[in-house]
């Protein structure tokens, strides 16, 4: 990780005028770029090496311990993106950020950053598709994530295999897409159905909906980890989060790559 010139500038000048000695001028090299805030060290630095910022997990954390990696994000310019947060918690997170925007379904919380974008950055195309209404809160989870990364994101509802005349009917909003999450339980079969009718790549998201049998998502990630066709990949059970991100990635490479070569055209 390289510092900012004018960063590096400031430290040397204070190292040189005898305001840090020189282990506290190596130290502050090695830190840049991380926020501590006690209860975590914030990656500031994540969207130069990564494409996108840091994310922060809200399950596990105290509502004081969000407050102060919110800041911390918020100070240095960052979109702050947190999932898996409670109603509970963001009652009372909303009294502090009145910008922030909660999704209940999704359990996520988006605190867009306050200046607008210097630049317009091309914008892939995500569709996530549900097999039922019941695995609505994972695919919510993606749709929120999608969006943060900057996709155009659609989202088709409820056209799981037990009535395949519904998905059929939605295939225009799957064929243009950079990347398709498929959202489903119980057996899990729709990522292999979708994938015989895109040229993308299909995210398959097992979800833990179904009957015992199921063991809590199980089958529905077994089904899609042996999926016979050739273009889906497959997250971790109820991870709308990985899914969202992992097609908001592929949109945004694919939107990018359609720009440099319409600009090699002109």
């Amino acid at each position: 990780m390289m510092l900012p010139v004018n960063e590096l500038r400031h430290l040397a000048e204070q190292l040189k005028s005898g305001q840090l000695d020189v282990d506290r001028f190596v130290e502050a090299c090695q830190k840049w770029g991380i926020a501590d805030v006690g209860e975590a060290q914030v990656d500031l630095d994540r969207q130069r090496r990564c494409g996108f910022p840091e994310v922060v997990y809200g399950q596990g954390k105290t509502v004081e311990a969000l407050r102060k990696i919110f800041h911390a994000l918020l100070e240095n310019g960052v979109d702050v993106f947190a999932t898996r947060i409670s109603p509970e918690k963001a009652e009372v997170l909303l009294r502090e950020f009145p910008a922030g925007r909660y999704n209940a379904v999704a359990g996520t919380f988006r605190i867009p950053k306050q200046e607008p974008p210097t630049d317009a950055e091309p914008r892939g195309i995500v569709t996530v598709v549900t097999a039922g209404t019941s695995d609505l809160p994972v695919a919510e989870e993606a749709r929120e994530t999608a969006l943060w990364t900057g996709a155009e994101v659609r989202l088709v509802q409820d056209v799981g295999v037990a009535g395949p005349h519904r998905l059929r009917a939605n295939l225009h909003l799957l064929e243009d897409a950079d990347a398709v999450v498929v959202v489903a339980g119980m057996e899990g079969a729709l990522p292999s159905v979708v994938g015989g009718f895109v040229s993308c790549p299909v995210i398959g998201v097992p979800t833990s909906v179904g009957y015992g049998a199921s063991f809590g998502g199980v089958s529905a990630l077994l089904s899609m980890l042996n999926s016979c066709a050739a273009n889906v990949v497959v997250v971790n059970i109820d991870a709308g989060f990985k899914g969202g991100y992992v097609a908001g990635l592929i949109a945004k490479n694919s939107a990018r790559r359609r720009a440099l070569l319409k600009s090699a055209e002109k």
